[in-house]
């Protein structure tokens, strides 16, 4: 079983979910993000975000092949790139991290070490960078697949709580800790990886 972990760029924008290449949770604020939906404008947007990121700061995801079949992606970038996070009540992300915006592995293919490892060449990419961290905002009510990663399943792989909420904690990774996590967390960063809305949809906080 052939796996690649390729950077997303526009050419392979086209191998993620259909609804998740056109989501703007993250990508545009509360206001504008609605404007794009009830527009009908929000996969140029999605589209044009990458397209900043890219020639602005570089790399802003990875996409997972099997045999070269799409099977997955994480997405993250700088704070300043995520419109969104400022609208959390336990924001900002810490200066020296890197936001986990959302990611996702199909069903099929979980429970196969691909979380662990797609998560790693997130981290070798990060730390070359000059990044010590990566911090998510987790959702402690999470019941549902939705744009927010469930708070207990960030827990689950190593993120520690760096402000608490109610609702929305926000989380932190040491990047360096990933580099030599043990096996009998695989599982655990599978269901992470794969909590994540299929068919991620925008909604309002």
């Amino acid at each position: 079983m052939g796996r690649r972990f390729v950077p997303l760029t526009l050419d392979n924008l086209p191998d993620l979910p259909q609804r998740c290449r056109a989501c703007v949770f993250w990508e545009l604020d509360p206001v504008s993000g609605e404007a794009a939906v009830k527009a009908g404008t929000s996969t140029l947007e999605k589209e044009g975000w990458i397209s900043s990121v890219l020639l602005d700061w570089g790399s802003c995801g990875r996409v997972a092949y099997v045999d070269d079949v799409p099977v997955g992606y994480v997405l993250y970038a700088p704070p300043a790139y995520v419109p969104r996070s400022t609208a959390f009540p336990t924001s900002p992300v810490a200066p020296d991290a890197v936001q986990l915006m959302t990611s996702f592995i199909m069903p099929g293919y979980q429970g196969q070490g691909l979380g662990r490892v797609m998560v790693q060449t997130v981290a070798k990419d990060l730390l070359r960078r000059g990044f010590k961290a990566i911090e998510a905002f987790g959702d402690a009510r999470w019941k549902e697949p939705a744009c927010v990663l469930p708070a207990d399943h960030l827990v689950a792989v190593g993120f520690k709580t760096v402000r608490s909420h109610a609702r929305y904690p926000r989380l932190r990774l040491e990047l360096r800790t990933t580099l030599s996590w043990k096996e009998d967390v695989e599982l655990a960063l599978d269901r992470l990886l794969g909590a994540v809305q299929k068919e991620p949809a925008l909604r309002p906080l």
